[in-house]
């Protein structure tokens, strides 16, 4: 399998439009050593011919025409042949809009993000297959490979959140995604408000692991003075700190473990930050738009 990373940013992307902090300052100073990313998203393939989109950005557009392997070879063609949202986030969700012209794809979820989704009407324009996948049941994709969409701890987008709804429920508003071929498996988890049961299992089992890197810090934004909300109140359980994943993530036993999904705040989008080299130090990568892993 071969996987390209898309977009390695948070909502909002890096650097985010209307913020200047201070490591937002350094990427749009064009600092080398904070490149812009944009919008999570991943490519996944076994053959090079036929595509998995892994959540579609805002920026699904731009990343497709960043990425040969994407374009289409004929007229009216696409490699990609599967969408699989993680969940119903504007950052997940909003790009498909791009793929409203007339090309059939096959599009995944479970069932509480194809009620968000399905409630809006602008999502009618889009021409694919509704597959609702049941959580841990492995649905054959196109190209040969499988995906298993399983609840993590989460909660509903931001647009639909209210105070009778739990901010860590497993409810499926938020899933991670297992990638298979023939043994081999990339568990995807742009968004985890805490390790699960399940959560654990399937990533322990995994060859290759995309894991949320939202925060650094769980009170990351309040301190960086540009938000009122802790990261596990947002769904996102911090790097490091009391209950962080980076010592879970390390001792696992992928040969590749991967952030994605970092918020415009997080200080480890700055190649050589201490932060950064933390993470390094425990055999962990940061993704970038563009990074290219095989199985």
């Amino acid at each position: 399998m071969k996987a390209i990373v898309l977009g390695a940013a948070a909502g909002g992307g890096f650097p985010q439009w209307n913020c200047r902090c201070r490591v937002c300052a350094l990427a749009w100073n064009r600092d080398p050593r904070a490149p812009w990313r944009t919008q999570s998203s991943l490519a996944v393939t076994r053959d090079g011919e036929s595509w998995v989109v892994l959540n579609a950005s805002p920026d699904l557009g731009s990343q497709i025409r960043a990425t040969p392997a994407l374009w289409p070879r004929a007229e009216r063609h696409s490699p990609i042949g599967t969408v699989i949202l993680s969940s119903a986030e504007i950052d997940h969700v909003a790009g498909l809009l791009n793929l409203r012209e007339r090309h059939p794809f096959d599009l995944v979820a479970l069932a509480p993000v194809f009620d968000a989704t399905d409630a809006n009407p602008i999502f009618a324009a889009v021409p694919a297959r509704r597959v609702t996948a049941t959580a841990a049941e492995p649905i054959a994709l196109a190209g040969g490979l499988t995906a298993e969409l399983f609840p993590v701890p989460g909660k509903a987008p931001l647009y639909l959140e209210d105070r009778a709804r739990p901010l860590a429920s497993e409810a499926g508003e938020a899933a991670g995604i297992r990638i298979s071929d023939e043994g081999r498996s990339i568990v995807y988890i742009p968004g985890c408000a805490a390790l699960s049961d399940s959560v654990r299992a399937m990533a322990e089992s995994a060859d290759m692991v995309f894991f949320d890197g939202t925060l650094f810090t769980d009170d990351e934004m309040i301190r960086s003075g540009v938000g009122e909300k802790t990261g596990r109140r947002m769904g996102h359980m911090p790097i490091t700190g009391t209950g962080g994943s980076l010592s879970w993530l390390a001792e696992l036993p992928a040969a590749r473990k991967i952030y994605i999904h970092l918020n415009n705040t997080n200080p480890a989008l700055i190649e050589g930050a201490p932060e950064r080299l933390m993470i390094e130090a425990a055999g962990i990568a940061v993704a970038y738009d563009g990074m290219e892993v095989r199985l």
